[in-house]
């Protein structure tokens, strides 16, 4: 059996801080039975209060917690596997989350970000991009692959919208570097065409970003280059709620702005084209770019629907609830004759 989304088992841990909770409970009420007389006699005067109907209902509450973590994480068992033939390309995205993409994406320093900008253009590139195959990438001053190379666009989603720039500790706008993590990161298919899309201010810190994207191009592989931010030049925001930006040690403010130049130089030594992502036809210029390349022949591995297994499990925890309903505190009447606990 596997599980859409096993991080979600660890939910499991709610099982015994409920029991630890119940059982302290249960102390806790003899405690205070104590204070009051013996148990022994205190037990007569309450002759329909059961000490076994609590452990039975806490048990089918937790077996229905059980039951309702183990349906979230969408269990899977004995799927079958279904290829699906598509024409497409790959696409790895590498996107700037420096400090500088915190800054306002337009002339306005309390306008949109251009970590926000960038983000929205990238829903609406991953949308466009129906039958191809799509990765993720972070940088700043080091890469992280954030999504392997997928046609899981509902994940990709997921990914894109949970993108800060805290994500990356080390400052700095290595684009070389991410271009070269992003070379690695395609599929071993052989026969595929592939581009790389960089998203950035373009403030690159390092020199090897031109030599990468000449040397993705010689792979065979396009390189285009997304800028976003204002040319005029922003400052960056520590407290945006309070006004307060990024200063020198002068106490001057730290302006970040748009290098348009190097973003097209990055994009012309990778084959590819230079796009200023404040127009509103940027994701049209992009797509239209892609199409340019050659689609092959892509199989995609699906799974069919009937091996989800989480309608069994929320049955199963409905069952739980339901008979934890007609259970009682008291005894039940034709069990009083047993004892179960005692000799």
């Amino acid at each position: 059996m596997s599980f859409a989304y096993p991080h979600l088992l660890y939910l499991l841990i709610l099982v015994p801080v409920l029991f630890a909770l119940f059982y302290w409970a249960r102390i806790s009420r003899r405690a205070k039975l104590r204070r009051y007389g013996n148990p022994e006699v205190l037990a007569h005067l309450m002759p329909d209060a059961s000490d076994y109907t609590p452990w039975v209902k806490i048990g089918l509450e937790l077996m229905a917690v059980v039951m309702l973590v183990i349906a979230v994480a969408r269990p899977r068992y004995g799927e079958t596997e279904s290829q699906e033939t598509t024409n497409g390309i790959e696409v790895m995205i590498a996107l700037d989350v420096s400090r500088s993409m915190n800054a306002s994406s337009t002339d306005d320093p309390a306008g949109v970000s251009r970590l926000n900008r960038a983000k929205f253009l990238l829903g609406k590139m991953v949308d466009a991009l129906d039958n191809d195959r799509v990765g993720l990438i972070v940088f700043a001053g080091e890469s992280y692959t954030q999504l392997p190379i997928t046609t899981d666009f509902v994940s990709a989603k997921m990914y894109i919208n949970d993108i800060t720039t805290d994500m990356v500790s080390t400052q700095g706008t290595a684009i070389g570097n991410a271009i070269g993590k992003a070379m690695n990161s395609f599929s071993p298919d052989e026969d595929i065409n592939r581009a790389i899309v960089v998203i950035t201010d373009g403030e690159n810190h390092e020199g090897d970003a031109v030599d990468m994207a000449r040397q993705a191009h010689d792979a065979g592989i396009e390189v285009d280059v997304i800028g976003v931010g204002s040319i005029k030049g922003a400052p960056i925001p520590v407290n945006a709620a309070r006004g307060e930006y990024l200063k020198d040690y002068n106490g001057q403010p730290v302006t970040t702005a748009l290098n348009e130049d190097m973003a097209r130089e990055i994009a012309q030594a990778g084959g590819g084209i230079y796009i200023n992502g404040g127009s509103s036809k940027a994701v049209t210029e992009l797509t239209d770019q892609l199409d340019h390349l050659q689609k092959a022949e892509l199989k995609n591995v699906r799974y069919k629907q009937s091996a989800e297994q989480f309608p069994l499990f929320v049955f199963l925890a409905f069952v739980f609830l339901v008979i934890d309903i007609f259970v009682l505190n008291r005894k039940i009447g034709w069990l009083k004759k047993y004892t179960f606990f005692s000799k």
